[in-house]
């Protein structure tokens, strides 16, 4: 959850953003930028439009998804794909805004974590390969220590190799 100056700070962001592409600061895009904004974790466009229709707004899908085009964009908002068929977004105003994350095939659970070995792989490739990266994305999908320790097996899916040994 982000402080409400931070809120506050990153919506005028996101006005200027729009204002330099010519485009209006509507009404409209600033309260789906505030839900995005004022989130904790991964939201859908679902839930952006369910927190919306709580607060007693009447905004459209197209509207929500031409929003979250624009805050994406922006790079003050980055975009998921976790495999569940849509898309998942998450604001960029936490104190860790490079992590990665943790996918639980089974329940959907997804967990943020840093890791200081994925630096160090960085800085490898920087200095061996004169390579500079400025982006990464590590997604690790299985299963969540709850839906483990509850039995969940999850079937092996595709081809094995012939040869491969358990």
């Amino acid at each position: 959850m982000t402080t409400e100056r931070d809120r506050s700070a990153a919506i005028r962001l996101f006005g200027r953003y729009l204002r330099d592409l010519g485009l209006p600061v509507t009404q409209q895009r600033e309260v789906v930028a505030d839900v995005v904004f004022g989130a904790a974790g991964h939201l859908s466009v679902d839930d952006i439009a369910d927190t919306l229709r709580g607060c007693g707004e009447r905004i459209g899908k197209a509207t929500i998804y031409r929003t979250l085009d624009l805050l994406v964009r922006s790079r003050l908002v980055a975009e998921h794909d976790f495999g569940e068929g849509f898309k998942r977004y998450e604001h960029r105003l936490s104190n860790h805004p490079i992590h990665e994350h943790l996918i639980c095939l089974e329940c959907g659970k997804v967990v943020e974590f840093e890791s200081n070995e994925l630096y160090r792989v960085e800085n490898n490739v920087r200095r061996e390969y004169g390579f500079v990266p400025v982006r990464r994305r590590l997604e690790i999908y299985g299963l969540c220590k709850e839906c483990h320790e509850a039995g969940v097996e999850l079937p092996l899916e595709g081809l094995t190799c012939p040869i491969e040994t358990v």
